[in-house]
């Protein structure tokens, strides 16, 4: 490629990373994940965080899923024209109701934006018996999982493809969740979607 003189347009990254750590605006909790990415059960472990796009017009849109780290399931999501706190209420809410009746208590992992530090989002956490954890300020890596994730969206459907409207960005993302948790299988889970995965291992524990 490089004596020929071409280069890929889906592998480089064309905007700086969203950030939504405004300084410590409360008690910022312990990283109880610790890097400890891997369990064999589902809904023990969780992570989630915030990811920006570009739209047509200048306009931009914000993600915020919830992931499952036992097989990269994308439990629930939210899709806004700004970063508020809704982004990531509502798709937790939506997580918890998922996994009420999980035979161990689940944790969830985060980076420290001011939406994982809000009374409201910790407050929630108690309320429901979930954990807490953190990414060390400044450390991706501490939140990989959902990081590879971000990822692979932008290089399989976003990056190298021409600007779009709000609403038409959304619905591509819709489809690539739906796609990426029924149909993209993973070498990793035995050459299965993570639905099939969890149905799979959950169908060998009965």
């Amino acid at each position: 490629m490089k004596k020929l003189g071409l280069q890929g347009n889906k592998f480089w990254r064309k905007t700086r990373k969203y950030n939504s750590y405004k300084g410590t605006v409360g008690k910022v909790t312990k990283n109880l994940i610790n890097r400890r990415f891997y369990t064999n059960v589902s809904y023990q472990k969780l992570t989630t965080d915030i990811t920006e796009f570009k739209c047509a017009g200048g306009a931009k849109l914000y993600l915020n899923p919830i992931m499952d780290m036992f097989n990269g399931e994308i439990l629930s999501f939210g899709i806004s024209k700004r970063p508020n706190l809704e982004l990531v209420m509502e798709p937790l809410k939506e997580a918890i109701e998922i996994v009420k009746d999980s035979t161990y208590r689940t944790t969830i992992h985060s980076d420290q934006g001011w939406h994982y530090q809000h009374k409201k989002w910790v407050k929630t956490l108690k309320k429901n018996r979930v954990f807490q954890s953190m990414s060390r300020k400044g450390n991706c890596l501490d939140n990989s999982p959902i990081e590879n994730f971000f990822g692979l969206l932008k290089q399989e459907m976003y990056h190298g493809e021409a600007l779009c409207s709000f609403e038409v960005l959304k619905n591509k993302i819709e489809r690539y969740i739906d796609y990426f948790n029924n149909k993209r299988i993973k070498q990793k889970l035995a050459g299965m979607s993570p639905v099939q995965y969890r149905i799979h291992t959950s169908q060998l524990a009965a």
